[in-house]
């Protein structure tokens, strides 16, 4: 028998390596939640920010980290949210959990690149940054960034998960690179912008807060690695913690860095460190800030879209081998013990929507509809997990999770300023959000009428 299966009840079932301890999944936790890329948007929206972050972390991180550390524990093995709604909700539930959480992702994906690549041609000077405003390279080297780091996870954990260890700990420098010039700044000339950190209500804002809760997210990604962590029930826990509590100082801290540099109006969504970097460098006398910021920016976001990616694929796999969809995606590979097959699908999904999204649209108005079509497919699964969770007797935790999605996803519908056609944009959100809807269930219905699903005991890792 080889080291990627073991016999129940008669039948082959994959099973992945254990190659996560304590270390790995803390790092991979902090690679599923941060991404810098939210860093200028927060900055762009003020100083109110800096309290919306901590709201977030109190109020969602740390109920998602409850949650998703009780689910760990109570079923454990491969399939993470897609396992636990599935046994507490049932086979469409869970496979429409599953199938919106994945969609939301293949919407991230490009979203997340597209920055990232913006940024990362900063790193090559006046001359060539201009080349992060055209459109073909742009998108060539954002679908480049995605199959990089989509490929380094598929060849096997063991190498994957520094791409990941990696990107924790230049997301780790990148805090502490923007506290430390920001501190320099304000004790020389002061802050660029006044501080007020009450949240004020705004409608033409008001998406944002949307957009505040989902990067908070992505804790429920180490969850789904259960099958491939070393004493999930300790390490889950552990990690999950520290990652929590990395999670609030770096968004806070790097947002008020960013606003102390230069005002919200300067600091743009798509090019913010680009801004901050040049200003403070030129103030401080140092050039090689944005370049720094811009590699840091780069490396953390490879980490990001291979972490969260990884997680991810773990989701087709586990539907596959629960026969929700066909065999071929429970496949593992023989050499390198991932399921090569359920990455490959993810990768080429978001490569495609990236191409298709920028077609007949502006760069910021299809940067708007991926971000609110990503916060709307994305949170629908945050429903099923903390309502997992209120039935595991996290109550409290559930409660407020529960709050928070429900908030998140009223205001992820109200449209940004700026939108030419507020009714085409809704129309789209709409649009999008029934065809994942009745996508699922077409898929689901198939996949039932094919064949009788087997026992969920197959999802279990020994």
């Amino acid at each position: 028998m080889s080291a990627n299966q073991s016999t129940t009840n008669s039948e082959t079932i994959p099973v992945l390596k254990h190659e996560l301890g304590l270390r790995d999944l803390t790092l991979f936790a902090i690679t599923c939640i941060i991404s810098a890329r939210y860093i200028p948007f927060a900055a762009h929206a003020g100083s109110a920010s800096i309290t919306l972050w901590l709201l977030a972390a109190l109020f969602f991180v740390v109920p998602l980290t409850i949650a998703v550390s009780k689910l760990v524990v109570k079923y454990p093995g491969a399939g993470g949210l897609y396992l636990w709604t599935r046994r507490d909700f049932g086979p469409w539930n869970g496979f429409l959990c599953f199938w919106s959480y994945w969609i939301g992702i293949a919407f991230l994906f490009p979203n997340a690149a597209l920055l990232y690549m913006r940024v990362g041609f900063s790193l090559l000077g006046p001359t060539y940054a201009r080349l992060g405003d055209n459109r073909f390279f742009l998108l060539a080297a954002a679908v480049a960034l995605i199959w990089l780091a989509m490929g380094s996870n598929m060849i096997g954990l063991k190498v994957g998960k520094w791409t990941e260890n990696v990107g924790a700990l230049a997301t780790w420098a990148l805090g502490v690179l923007l506290a430390v010039a920001a501190c320099i700044v304000w004790a020389r000339r002061g802050a660029a912008t006044p501080m007020h950190l009450l949240p004020s209500w705004n409608w033409g804002t008001v998406s944002f807060w949307a957009v505040i809760a989902y990067a908070t997210s992505g804790m429920e990604g180490p969850g789904m690695m259960a099958g491939e962590m070393r004493d999930p029930e300790r390490t889950m826990r552990r990690a999950g913690w520290i990652a929590s509590v990395f999670v609030a100082l770096f968004y806070a801290s790097a947002t008020a860095g960013l606003l102390v540099v230069l005002p919200p109006d300067k600091i743009s969504e798509l090019n913010g460190f680009a801004e901050v970097g040049d200003s403070a460098g030129r103030f401080l006398g140092v050039s090689w800030i944005t370049p720094l910021i811009a590699l840091l920016v780069l490396v953390g976001g490879i980490g990001l879209i291979g972490g969260i990616g990884t997680a991810t694929s773990r989701l087709p796999f586990a539907a596959g081998v629960d026969g929700l969809l066909p065999k071929v995606f429970s496949r593992i590979h023989p050499r390198w013990g991932t399921p090569y097959l359920s990455t490959l699908a993810l990768a080429l999904t978001s490569s495609l929507l990236l191409i298709l999204y920028q077609l007949g649209d502006t760069m910021r108005t299809a940067y708007q509809e991926l971000v609110a079509m990503m916060v709307i497919a994305g949170f629908i699964p945050y429903l099923y997990i903390f309502g997992s969770a209120w039935k595991a007797g996290k109550r409290v935790s559930a409660a407020s999770g529960l709050a928070v999605t429900v908030l998140a996803l009223f205001c992820s519908v109200v449209p940004p300023t700026g939108v030419p056609d507020v009714w085409v944009y809704e129309g789209k959100l709409v649009a999008g959000t029934l065809t994942v809807v009745f996508s699922a269930w077409i898929v689901y219905r198939r996949s039932k009428r094919a064949a009788l699903t087997p026992s969920l005991g197959t999802l279990d890792v020994e």
